[in-house]
């Protein structure tokens, strides 16, 4: 079936509205479409015009600013203006100069458009129409799929395959559909200067990056998923924009005082912010209306400077619901914050930032250091299995305590009466916590099997929203570095020194650092699928499929109730009990008879110890990474012989 694309009237004009344009502060906008050279009006001169970037719907209207600062292209242009494919750019000529009577073009080159569907040739060049509304969707009966209870899977298309394409990505779909996934999180897609890149340079918003096939190759992609009951969310990048081949501040305000992280603060409250504000949330829309996304993770929203009334995060959560409601599917946002504040996953109506759910790096830091024992860095915060313990229990480890690398106090507490553990994703690896090492090595590298099959039982047991980093369900051999394809020497020479500056300040050696400029180190990052089956790869791979289908048929491991999770740790032993269930309800003295619920034990340790569990012998053992034993324990539980880096899920 069919879904037209119904997010603007047909008006007759639509040939000539997809160049419509916001430029604000030019005295006059010329477009070159194939060559031919127009000149666009204002269109507030056209009654009852709608631009492109205007939402028509009733529920959310910008009707207050109208058509002001947007050109388009007269009726008498038609005639001129093919309705195929076609290159295109302009030449903005800006407001006289004071004490001049001349007007200069803001560049003597053509510009893309700031809201291009496609750079063909890359962002510096021309750019080309796409009519979303030709593809023929056959998910008709799609609705969505929440978020709680799945599985994600976050997927970089570069490197996910030897093609680095949407197209070869759907090859693999049926395998992790196999696998248990549910849900795929794609790094930003967007266009970047270059052939490949993490995603997090974008400068074309509005762009699918040509070499992973286009928006058109995105649609497929999607559709594919969704044919396989498989979500997508996509990661979205609003806090900056990449160093090279940004053309926005031609048109409008998109900068404003200050710096983030990662250069030059986007304007969101200053001078001119409504029309950033605008290109940001008109690409919400299009992701849900002409790419059939069902969510969003955006990036490191704590560098989103707001000092509004009303934040962009919650503008961004109301359009993308209401958008998707009038589809007839649901959507949600996943925020990347190191806030630890529960503000964010709070809803609007009780003043909170209206994201639905949120990275927890605490739990990653938590998890990594009982699997790994690294404290370098910010891991320093996490050392002992309490941090792990009280993560499992409060989301956040630090929720107003100190935290060493910030040399300050940190965080809010969760509130366990309307904040629920699938508002969390949680992880043992994911993009930045690979990438961001000095060699980008993964557990794989440096971890044995029986080591990595715990780490599975870790991640796939615990309360939150799991989500799985590409490869890690077979312990790829594979690194998955930081790299860039920056074509400028200047720049490429300024990331690759910064780069090794950056590492060498944590006592790391230039040679141990991988050269993100490096061919080879892209090339090093792509997945080799076939070692999946062979060896140590298909007994992790094995125990990720086992893990996801216990998961899957064991209430108690998602129950949505923090008051249902209960940890004890013997540090000593470096051992740990998670109590899923009603069993995790009970106070230390109650009886513990006739009370359902599941134990997972763990083993840290590198030698074989007696874990003591709440549970009888009689409990059904679901899982366990190698063969274990039980015997009776005190007050009514049970002994379990675990082996070394050894798990085992029970049940009563």
């Amino acid at each position: 079936m069919s879904i037209p694309n119904t997010a603007r009237p047909d008006n007759g004009r639509a040939h000539l509205d997809r160049f419509d344009l916001f430029a604000p502060h030019a005295a006059g906008v010329v477009v070159r479409i194939d060559g031919e050279e127009l000149d666009m009006v204002p269109a507030e001169t056209l009654p009852d015009h709608q631009p492109r970037g205007l939402d028509p719907s009733p529920r959310y209207t910008r009707t207050e600013r109208g058509t002001a600062g947007w050109w388009t292209l007269p009726d008498s242009a038609a005639a001129s203006v093919p309705s195929s494919t076609v290159r295109y750019g302009y030449l903005l000529t800006k407001t006289k100069d004071e004490g001049t009577d001349k007007e200069q073009h803001f560049t003597s080159e053509v510009l893309p458009d700031p809201r291009s569907p496609r750079q063909p040739q890359g962002v510096h060049d021309l750019s080309c129409t796409f009519d979303p509304t030709e593809f023929e969707w056959g998910d008709g009966d799609w609705t969505g799929r929440p978020l709680e209870g799945a599985i994600l899977y976050e997927l970089h298309i570069g490197t996910f395959t030897e093609e680095g394409t949407f197209d070869a990505a759907i090859q693999h779909l049926d395998d992790l559909a196999e696998l248990g996934v549910d849900t795929i999180e794609l790094l930003p897609v967007n266009g970047f200067n270059g052939t490949y890149n993490w995603g997090y340079d974008g400068v074309a918003w509005y762009t699918v990056q040509e070499e992973y096939g286009g928006p058109a190759g995105y649609q497929r992609f999607v559709d594919a998923c969704h044919s396989r009951g498989m979500a997508v969310v996509q990661d979205v990048v609003y806090n900056h924009l990449g160093p090279s081949g940004n053309y926005l501040p031609q048109f409008l305000e998109i900068f404003t005082a200050g710096n983030s992280s990662w250069g030059d603060q986007i304007n969101l409250d200053d001078w001119g912010s409504d029309g950033v504000r605008d290109l940001i949330l008109d690409n919400v829309r299009m992701w849900v209306e002409d790419y059939h996304v069902d969510g969003f993770r955006v990036d490191a929203v704590h560098a989103l400077k707001d000092e509004r009334a009303v934040h962009i995060l919650q503008e961004m959560s109301q359009v993308a619901h209401e958008t998707a409601a009038r589809a007839g599917r649901s959507t949600y946002l996943i925020a990347e914050s190191d806030k630890n504040d529960p503000r964010m996953i709070q809803p609007v109506d009780r003043n909170g930032l209206g994201m639905d759910a949120q990275w927890l790096d605490d739990w990653h830091h938590a998890a990594h250091w009982a699997l790994t024992g690294e404290e370098q860095g910010y891991y320093e915060d996490f050392a002992g299995l309490h941090t792990l313990a009280k993560s499992y229990t409060a989301g956040y480890y630090h929720d107003g305590t100190f935290s060493t690398f910030r040399g300050r106090s940190h965080g809010q507490p969760v509130d366990p009466e309307h904040n629920r553990p699938w508002q969390f994703v949680s992880y043992i690896m994911n993009h930045d916590q690979v990438g961001n090492r000095a060699a980008g090595d993964r557990f794989s590298q440096y971890l044995t099997v029986d080591q990595q099959v715990l780490a599975a039982a870790v991640l796939l047991t615990q309360p939150f929203t799991p989500m799985v980093f590409m490869g890690e369900e077979w312990g790829a051999s594979t690194p998955w570095p930081f790299f860039t394809s920056h074509p400028e020497p200047e720049l490429a020479e300024a990331v690759r020194t910064g780069r090794i500056g950056e590492f060498a300040r944590m006592g790391w050696k230039e040679s141990e650092i991988a050269d993100p400029q490096d061919p080879e180190t892209f090339s090093s990052a792509v997945l080799k699928h076939d070692e999946r089956n062979g060896g140590g790869h298909a007994r992790v791979h094995t125990a990720y499929r086992e893990l996801i289908a216990v998961r899957r048929s064991t209430p108690e491991l998602t129950e949505q109730d923090f008051r249902s999770i209960r940890v004890s740790v013997d540090e000593a032993a470096k051992t740990l009990v998670l109590y899923r269930g009603d069993l995790a309800r009970l106070e230390d003295g109650e009886p513990r008879e006739a009370v359902s619920g599941v134990a997972v034990a763990f083993n840290f340790g590198d030698t074989p110890t007696s874990v003591a569990v709440e549970l009888p012998t009689s409990a059904q053992m679901l899982w366990a990474a190698a063969p274990v034993q039980m015997a009776p324990g005190e007050l009514g539980g049970a002994v379990v012989e675990l082996p070394a880096y050894g798990a085992a899920v029970l049940r009563v």
